[in-house]
């Protein structure tokens, strides 16, 4: 029974390019929330970078159905997506560690602001700034999405691809709720996207 733990604790282990630590973790978190401007799902590439292709704390597809489950989630979805991950990384420790590391530079940052609100919003430095911001943060969910694109292309599933295509269609032209569309979509999933062909 022993042999079978330590064979199974194996794969996990290997897949791991930097051993785990809390420090890692709030350094990595705390550095990742700093730069993330333009909302939660800016999050998702940098945690991807960090967490799964650098450390390889975590697989992909792991990482991608963690953030689902944060968006899905009541409240702000850069906290919850802290909250989860550190809790599959490291535990209740790991989840108390991330979040701390996500709410404490926006919180340091709005602090400093808010002394000197004035200056900063008549600035018009300040405000070019801003914009050349949200320029990088539009190139960089562009890219998120066309590396999810690609990914679904080359498995050669059309589901997928046409979950993706309709959940735009009916956002854009339709207009129609985006809970409305979250809960078709995880609709399809659970009785269509069974198969593992789709992980």
């Amino acid at each position: 029974m022993d042999e079978t733990k330590v064979t199974a604790e194996k794969p996990e282990k290997a897949d791991f390019k930097e051993p785990f630590s809390y420090r890692k973790l709030f350094i990595s978190t705390f550095l990742i929330s700093a730069f993330t401007v333009g909302g939660g799902f800016v999050l998702i590439p940098l945690m991807k970078a960090k967490f799964v292709d650098e450390y390889g704390w975590l697989k992909e597809n792991e990482a991608l159905d963690l953030v689902s489950i944060a968006q899905s989630a009541p409240g702000v979805m850069a906290a919850n997506s802290s909250i989860i991950m550190g809790y599959r990384m490291g535990g209740f420790l790991g989840s108390v560690t991330a979040l701390l590391a996500t709410i404490l530079p926006p919180l340091i940052t709005l602090t400093i602001i808010s002394f000197f609100y004035d200056a900063f919003a008549s600035n018009p430095y300040v405000r070019m700034f801003l914009k050349g911001m949200q320029c990088g943060v539009t190139a960089i969910l562009i890219k998120v999405v066309l590396d999810l694109v690609v990914k679904q292309v080359k498995k050669k599933l059309a589901l997928p691809l046409l979950v993706m295509a309709g959940t735009f269609i009916a956002s854009v032209v339709f207009k129609i709720n985006i809970m409305q569309i979250i809960a078709v979509d995880a609709i399809i999933g659970l009785f269509l996207m069974r198969d593992p062909q789709y992980d």
